[in-house]
């Protein structure tokens, strides 16, 4: 799986489970007519908007992913392809047991999926550009970055290999 694929796909998985929750919080704290709750959950969701837009402001890339690109092994093949879901849940279970532990939780506190879809509007926000910083540099230097197969317990590892490279005008009106 391509890694600016992988990026974006977990900035859209972080904006749905934030919505899926907040939904959750909304409708447990309406059943229970908790306004206390609707108060807070509304609250924090502001907040932590205007902190992931803040975070998620920068076009370049995060240090860690600058990182990973710069650790990333290189290959003249491509490597090998396996399914998109299951290359997708070995790297974002965390955010899959997010959901899971705050909706079972949700039927006593209705208040943790607020908070946890709070955490993952900032996630998404935070990551929200860093799809075209990494196709920049993809484009920059002619390579393609894919994720490499590891356990999901181990850190994220790329695999550099040959693609194109853009051609085109450049910034200072010479060619």
């Amino acid at each position: 799986m391509r890694f600016v694929d992988f990026l974006k796909t977990t900035v859209l998985g972080c904006a749905g489970t934030a919505t899926a929750l907040g939904a959750l919080a909304v409708s447990r704290a309406a059943v229970e007519g908790d306004d206390d709750v609707l108060a807070f959950a509304l609250v924090w969701w502001l907040v932590a908007v205007l902190v992931g837009g803040w975070l998620g402001r920068r076009a370049e890339t995060l240090p860690a992913i600058g990182r990973l690109l710069a650790g990333a092994r290189s290959s003249t093949s491509l490597p090998d392809q396996e399914k998109a879901g299951r290359m997708l849940l070995n790297r974002l279970w965390p955010l899959l047991v997010l959901v899971i532990a705050s909706a079972a939780l949700a039927w006593r506190f209705p208040q943790v999926p607020a908070i946890a879809a709070g955490f993952s509007l900032i996630w998404a926000l935070y990551w929200r550009r860093q799809d075209r910083a990494v196709t920049a540099i993809e484009e920059r230097d002619g390579v393609a970055f894919f994720l490499e197969h590891t356990s999901p317990i181990k850190p994220t590892a790329l695999v550099r290999t040959p693609g194109f490279r853009r051609i085109g005008p450049s910034g200072d009106g010479l060619g």
